[in-house]
């Protein structure tokens, strides 16, 4: 018997995965999912009306690479198929991309042609950071910064105009702590390998390409061939948990709701105890862990100490969401994904999502404000009211796209840790983390956001790499 702690997308992907390997290999794995609330979909919520729709946490997915493919291959088998609403690239939403620099909003450069021209707030055409990449001498290095690198190889302006604000929107962090690997990890290897980006790409344009290629099914076939720049789902991005969920529960995953996990006792290499905080005890032969690695960390601490210091050093922030619906027909936005603002500007958001334009079927204006993330405590204190974050979204949203209308319905949520940080050193932590698993022989998978990566396609993926890579080494 299998448990899985987390009912969100990491947990339900783990499930699904296992239940493919289960009947694949005609085994008779029975599995039971425990989820300390009373839903599951974990950060994935979403708030239905006929008129708007408000995403809690991610609205939208990339069908990029191999991660990105495979989720649609996941969403196809699930029958999803006819509920994704594709963005393509000539879609306002793709092509308009904003940040807010000194008072004013400047469009990113979306074309090859926009890289040659002068575009605000950038004092040059983006062209001439790949001539800085060539001058620049090597630096060896372990890891670094995302914002070190990008403004060694590209410029300053490089790294706070544009790495910073997309380090905002990607994890809600400060690009002057996150890894280089987090988002970079082939140009930063061009660097220490061949001494700058431009060498490396060049002289990997003659080496053999590997292959990543996985089977694609037909909704996966025709996002690449039509360049997908990002999809949604009808009805909101919730519907994909509850989905998963309804497909674990048909194939009998025993699923438990409002049950927490107050302590794990790893009695052997096939035997764990799960003590629940009514006081059952629950055995399993092994354990899938989804959860935040700091929720881990209180799990394991008295039995194994060390592998909970590790996992608490993995940072997480806290983001205010502030959802904004404006009944009214005239237009209230320029069409567009939505804007961010770079730390630099010290603005208390970090920017806001164009919900209206990004999500079909919304009438009037529908905005998402994001606020806080890695310096939330130090823009709002302790104990931030739900008031205090609306009225400052609002004065933001008249300040810099003006719009004084009311807003005929919001909706306020602090999202407290949702979002781990990989900064510098994470990679190598994980490793350590799983050295100790592995040499411990404890029978504990580690799946999610805390460890392979923080978007959505990240953690389906991790979940399937876990399950593969147990079912290869239990053979």
């Amino acid at each position: 018997m299998a448990a899985i702690l987390g009912g969100g997308l990491g947990g339900l992907s783990t499930g699904y995965y296992l239940l493919k390997n289960n009947i694949s290999h005609n085994n008779n794995l029975k599995l039971f999912l425990l989820e300390a609330t009373n839903q599951c979909g974990g950060w994935i919520k979403t708030i239905r009306t006929k008129d708007y729709l408000f995403e809690q946490g991610p609205r939208t997915i990339r069908p990029k690479g191999v991660v990105g493919l495979n989720t649609l291959n996941m969403m196809q088998d699930l029958g999803l198929s006819e509920h994704i609403s594709p963005i393509k690239p000539d879609h306002p939403a793709a092509k308009n991309r904003m940040i807010y620099v000194n008072n004013t909003l400047h469009l990113l450069p979306s074309s090859l042609k926009g890289v040659f021209q002068t575009n605000g707030p950038f004092s040059k055409p983006l062209i001439y950071a790949l001539f800085n990449d060539l001058k620049q001498p090597h630096k060896e290095l372990k890891d670094d910064s995302i914002y070190n690198f990008v403004e060694r190889r590209f410029g300053k302006e490089i790294a706070d105009y544009a790495i910073s604000p997309m380090i905002c929107g990607i994890c809600a962090g400060d690009a002057k702590e996150i890894s280089v690997k987090f988002l970079m990890k082939t140009l930063f290897e061009y660097e220490q390998n061949h001494g700058g980006v431009m060498k490396g790409w060049m002289k990997s344009m003659f080496s053999a390409k590997t292959s990543n290629d996985i089977e694609l099914t037909d909704l996966a076939k025709v996002a690449k061939e039509e360049k997908w720049s990002v999809y949604t789902i009808k009805g909101g991005l919730e519907t994909f948990p509850t989905i998963l969920e309804t497909y674990l529960k048909d194939n009998d995953v025993n699923m438990q709701l409002n049950t927490k996990v107050e302590e794990i006792e790893f009695v052997d290499s096939s035997l764990v105890k799960l003590k629940k905080s009514d006081g059952e005890v629950l055995t399993a032969s092994h354990v899938y862990s989804t959860i935040p690695a700091h929720v881990l960390a209180k799990l394991i601490e008295k039995q194994h100490p060390e592998l909970s210091q590790n996992l608490k050093q993995i940072p997480f922030v806290t983001v205010g969401i502030v959802n904004l619906y404006f009944a009214t027909n005239k237009p209230l936005i320029t069409p567009a994904f939505g804007f961010l603002i770079p730390p630099i500007e010290n603005s208390p958001i970090l920017g806001v999502v164009f919900d209206s334009c990004c999500i079909p079927d919304q009438k009037g204006t529908v905005l998402t404000v994001m606020l806080g993330g890695r310096w939330f405590k130090e823009k709002f204190g302790e104990g931030v009211s739900n008031e205090r974050l609306l009225n400052i979204a609002l004065k933001e949203i008249q300040a810099i796209l003006k719009i004084d209308d009311a807003p005929a319905a919001y909706n306020v949520s602090i999202l407290d840790k949702c979002i781990p940080q990989y900064v510098i050193g994470h990679y190598e932590r994980v490793d350590k983390i799983r050295q100790y698993i592995q040499k411990s022989n404890l029978p504990i998978s580690l799946v999610g956001s805390s460890y392979d990566g923080v978007g959505v396609n990240d953690v389906i993926f991790s979940a399937k790499t876990q399950v593969e890579e147990d079912c290869i080494n239990s053979k």
